[in-house]
């Protein structure tokens, strides 16, 4: 079984996309802000990472830079979500695979998450 976590200050979005990954037969653990989910990737190890561009106590660019400067978390694939438009995201931070633009189709997350965690996808980052 897959393990992703999810680092996301919106409780409601992230309680419901946990619950969509679950069913969907992944094992999903929730932050609500950058620290916390540095310290589940610790304690996880998981195979993917959903993370908000902005969060309270360490933000996603801030994020993506600790696990860059990491060896254990450099090559976690990175789902990037947020409101503002990828051009804003991208002019900020680089590192990630993919990039959703919330409000999104759960549909839409699935299908990242599975091309996230092709083997082709991870020999990419």
């Amino acid at each position: 079984m897959k393990t992703i976590v999810i680092m996301d200050d919106e409780f409601g979005l992230a309680d419901v996309l946990s619950a969509t990954l679950v069913d969907a037969g992944f094992r999903v653990h929730l932050a609500s802000n950058g620290a916390q989910g540095l310290a589940l990737l610790g304690e996880h190890g998981p195979d993917l990472v959903i993370l908000d561009y902005m969060m309270p106590i360490l933000d996603g660019p801030a994020v993506l830079r600790a696990m860059h400067a990491d060896e254990g978390f450099a090559r976690i694939p990175v789902l990037m979500i947020s409101s503002l438009p990828e051009s804003s995201v991208r002019a900020r931070c680089s590192g990630y695979l993919a990039f959703l633009r919330k409000p999104f189709a759960f549909e839409m997350v699935l299908e990242a998450v599975e091309k996230a965690l092709c083997p082709a996808a991870r020999s990419a980052l």
